[in-house]
């Protein structure tokens, strides 16, 4: 592969990216959650399915403890989390969605699987396979968060 061909995949993949980042967002508002960011949606991966702590968001965020209290702070005032006791640290406090949510989340999921099925329809199931099979050998991590 060229030179050209390499850095002509980046704008390709950062683009689709963001066009699903903006159509998974777009379609949480149209299910009803209106009051909720991207930015919320990479903190609710973090804390489904056991919940996390503050450090724990803010790391997965890459953001600071205290960006990351903050933004637990308001979803706590809108009902999508709750603070609980943490069951191994009495100094703690674990972070978990509230069934707000994780109805957000099941909506997001949804969104999600919308966004993708035109993908399916222009390119068809086998080669939907194949690429989910070559972006899983890519990044297998499969981390889902945001890059600032």
């Amino acid at each position: 592969m060229t030179e050209n061909a390499d850095s002509s995949l980046v704008p390709l993949i950062l683009g689709l990216a963001t066009d699903l980042v903006q159509a998974v967002d777009a379609g949480v508002r149209d299910r009803g959650f209106d009051d909720i960011r991207p930015a919320h949606g990479f903190a609710f991966v973090r804390l489904a399915p056991d919940g996390a702590g503050v450090g724990e968001i803010a790391a997965h965020l890459g953001v600071t403890k205290q960006a990351a209290s903050q933004l637990v702070d308001e979803l706590v005032r809108k009902g999508y989390v709750e603070r609980r006791p943490h069951p191994t640290d009495a100094r703690a406090r674990l972070v978990v969605l509230t069934e707000r949510g994780w109805a957000c989340t099941r909506a997001a999921d949804e969104a999600a699987a919308d966004a993708v099925r035109p993908w399916a329809e222009l390119l068809g199931e086998r080669r939907i396979r194949e690429l989910r099979e070559d972006l899983a050998r890519l990044g297998p991590s499969g981390r889902i968060r945001p890059v600032w």
